[in-house]
């Protein structure tokens, strides 16, 4: 088994179904190509529940070991972590040895530490999520062809328990909308984020020309782009689209779809940075803040 190409299947495969569901992703890829460019993403966002829960396969971890299980057997390194306490989550960020041989996208995994929540919503969350069709990895990876743990991989980026209760994700939501998002959407991708240094094209040769060319095509974009040249890093993204998603109908137990945000498209630059006198480097990390202000990216109000 080819840990990389497995990977590198498994990711375009995601990005084939999110760039359906959000169409900014699409529209974006259309404008570069017809620019003489080339579409790359510089990285993934999955996000998680620190939870431990019974399963067949005895206890299951639904926070970033759930993810990370699978990308350290496709040969992802874990190389940075990173904290937003006034959200109650915690953060990894995974790289492959082969990312630019095979363009292979930076993962970006995080948790929501369900402990830190009111213990009210903490229970309600572990209730929702309790009884789920959890993965079982060395039953994956002993699959017969590389097709088959492709599709068996993919399906873990999906929500494995059943629609949560619809009361229980507003009720969430007014202290979290991170853990009422993952209540509804699971594993499934939080973003995508276009690798703007690997556009090769002279009509959008940087950040601000892109997001420019974005706008102009009538997609909503945020105000500002985040980040510095000193930084090494600068990113911006589209709003997020809405979905109809399912929750169940606390009066009759039957399933009924409520608006829900989902997920939004992301650019990002990265630059040059001093990591030694002399000697300078492409910045490869992220940084806290302009993560921190994502999370608010999918915030629902109801």
């Amino acid at each position: 088994m080819k840990r990389a190409q497995i990977a590198r299947k498994l990711w375009d495969s995601l990005w084939e179904d999110y760039s359906r569901r959000v169409k900014y992703a699409g529209l974006y890829q259309q404008i570069i190509q017809q620019a003489g460019g080339s579409v790359a993403n510089d990285r993934i966002a999955f996000r998680s529940l620190r939870l431990t829960v019974d399963s067949p396969y005895g206890k299951v971890m639904l926070g970033i070991p759930y993810l990370a299980n699978i990308a350290e057997a496709l040969g992802y390194e874990m190389v940075g972590e990173y904290e937003f306490p006034q959200k109650c989550v915690y953060a990894r960020h995974y790289i492959h040895p082969k990312q630019d041989i095979l363009d292979l996208p930076k993962l970006f995994i995080s948790e929501l530490v369900v402990d830190a929540l009111p213990s009210f919503i903490a229970q309600q969350i572990e209730q929702s999520v309790a009884c789920g069709n959890f993965y079982n990895l060395q039953a994956i990876l002993i699959t017969a062809t590389e097709k088959e743990i492709v599709s068996q991989l993919k399906a873990v980026f999906t929500r494995p328990w059943e629609p949560p209760k619809r009361s229980i994700v507003q009720q969430v939501n007014a202290v979290s909308e991170y853990g009422a998002w993952v209540l509804l959407h699971g594993y499934a991708v939080n973003h995508f984020t276009g690798y703007v240094n690997r556009q090769n094209t002279p009509i959008y040769p940087d950040i601000e020309s892109t997001a420019r060319a974005l706008s102009e095509r009538g997609i909503p974009m945020k105000k500002a782009i985040e980040g510095s040249r000193e930084s090494g890093l600068r990113q911006t993204s589209t709003v997020a689209v809405t979905e109809m998603v399912p929750v169940q109908d606390d009066n009759t137990g039957r399933s009924i779809e409520i608006p829900w945000s989902y997920a939004y498209y992301e650019i990002a630059e990265r630059n040059l940075v001093e990591v030694s006198p002399g000697k300078t480097e492409l910045f490869q990390g992220f940084l806290s803040s302009p993560a921190r202000n994502l999370y608010e990216m999918t915030h629902t109000h109801v």
